[in-house]
């Protein structure tokens, strides 16, 4: 098979290949097409890239491009991992709400429709491009907001693009190992859209172990989600979320976290300037230079959130640090399953079919769904509780203002999609964020009219 990906020279390049690495004895790799807009970047990744082959003893067949049409023509699978505007871009996005006192988070709130307005134009014409030079070609998407870009990029390809996030496997294992049970041997509820979801259930040959679990302060308090968001708090759920709620259930809190710690943007930015910056041409040296950066960003992963919750940062940076899976694995499942292993069940970001009966079917949704031959097709989920379901339509419809928006270039019905979302408490606030949007990035002040 041919594997394009979109954005290899992004600092999470290698930690794919790893797994592509890993993988390699089952997937049959032909080519390996790696693509960037930036050659300099494309040549930061290279020795990274060659230090993991002297590594592991192995390599894949491949070569880098910074032509789009290149790199994808006869693809077999397209992964993508886009950010436009790059982390300064995201920098502005998180900034610009803290400052009026809202939740700055690159997918949550203003953050994450100021990120898709920049993001949909960039990833529709992607699509058109895969659909036209490798029409049979699945479509694997990392790029955030995963759930929206997801839906906008099958407004032009259909269901042959598939949306994947780490963060739901990621809380299938911090749950297994609180029960106290393999991961493989449990039926896991789970629903809702991207970072806005909660696991309802967990089901170990006919019975629910979330109640227990709930009723357990210890084992609950070990858990992530219970240092996040509380053991008490959780129980008065009755289910866990998705660890980005926070940003709903505590914004208050996480405004104040921002203010005080600044937003994650800013230290990433610092971050990956100097690791680009400092260019070791030598394989070993560079993968030590890209391991030390990614340690240091993994354990600054959601710490505002943690710091503000009063969880022991140090303990939470140094577990995250220690798990070495993540997207690339969830992405080489997906190919596995479509490239004729044996279906399987996992946790995507696809359209809702009649899953989540709230919601019409072309609404991407992030649910289980059985992956085989023919893609990714959503299975039956328990239903959401009423404050889940009422969160959920109404993202959804601030999600489908922001692709329209950023399609047709209305600043209008970007206006609109600020004003409504729930974490933003005025229309005046929506407006003045907005303007700010406009002021900071040239790309929106040019394209929304």
């Amino acid at each position: 098979m041919k594997l394009a990906v979109i954005g290899a020279g992004g600092f999470r390049m290698p930690a794919l290949y790893l797994s592509l690495l890993q993988a390699s004895g089952r997937l049959r790799i032909d080519e390996l097409a790696l693509h960037d807009t930036s050659q300099e970047r494309l040549d930061r990744i290279e020795p990274v890239l060659q230090g993991l082959e002297e590594e592991h003893g192995t390599a894949l067949p491949r070569r880098s491009s910074t032509s789009l049409e290149d790199v994808v023509d006869g693809s077999d699978f397209v992964f993508c991992a886009v950010r436009a505007g790059g982390v300064a871009g995201r920098l502005v996005d998180e900034s610009v709400p803290v400052r009026h006192g809202v939740v700055g988070q690159e997918t949550t709130g203003p953050g994450g429709i100021a990120f898709a307005l920049r993001t949909v134009p960039v990833m529709q014409r992607i699509a058109a491009v895969i659909a036209e030079r490798a029409p049979g070609a699945f479509i694997i998407n990392f790029t955030n907001p995963a759930g929206l870009v997801t839906e906008a990029m099958q407004h032009i390809v259909g269901s042959k693009v598939i949306g994947i996030c780490d963060a739901p496997p990621d809380l299938c294992r911090r749950v297994a190992e609180a029960v106290g049970r393999p991961r493989e041997a449990l039926r896991f509820e789970y629903a809702g859209l991207n970072h806005l979801a909660w696991m309802t259930a967990v089901v170990d040959r006919g019975t629910d172990l979330l109640p227990a679990l709930l009723d357990d302060p210890a084992r609950l308090g070990a858990m992530e989600e219970g240092q996040l968001f509380g053991t008490e708090w959780l129980k008065t759920l009755g289910v866990i979320p998705n660890e980005y709620l926070y940003y709903y259930y505590r914004s208050r809190e996480a405004v104040e976290s921002m203010r005080t710690h600044g937003v994650r943007a800013a230290f990433l930015a610092e971050e990956q300037d100097a690791f680009y910056a400092a260019a070791p041409t030598a394989p070993q040296a560079a993968l030590a230079a890209w391991r030390e950066a990614r340690f240091r960003r993994e354990q600054s992963y959601m710490l505002d959130a943690f710091a503000s919750s009063g969880a022991d940062t140090a303990a939470v940076a140094a577990a995250r640090a220690t798990v070495t899976s993540g997207y690339g694995d969830v992405a080489i499942g997906v190919i596995e399953a479509i490239a004729g292993g044996p279906p399987r069940v996992m946790i995507l970001n696809v359209a809702n079919g009649a899953t989540l009966p709230f919601l019409d079917a072309d609404a991407v949704v992030e649910v289980p769904c059985v992956v085989g031959a023919d893609g990714a097709r959503p299975v039956g989920v328990a239903p959401l509780p009423a404050h889940a379901r009422g969160l959920v339509e109404t993202v959804k419809a601030v999600e489908r203002l922001a692709i329209e928006a950023a399609e047709t270039g209305s600043r209008r019905l970007a206006h609109q999609a600020l004003a409504l979302h729930p974490l933003v408490e005025s229309v005046s606030t929506a407006s003045a964020i907005l303007a700010d949007y406009l002021s900071e990035h040239p790309v929106l002040r040019e394209s929304l009219r």
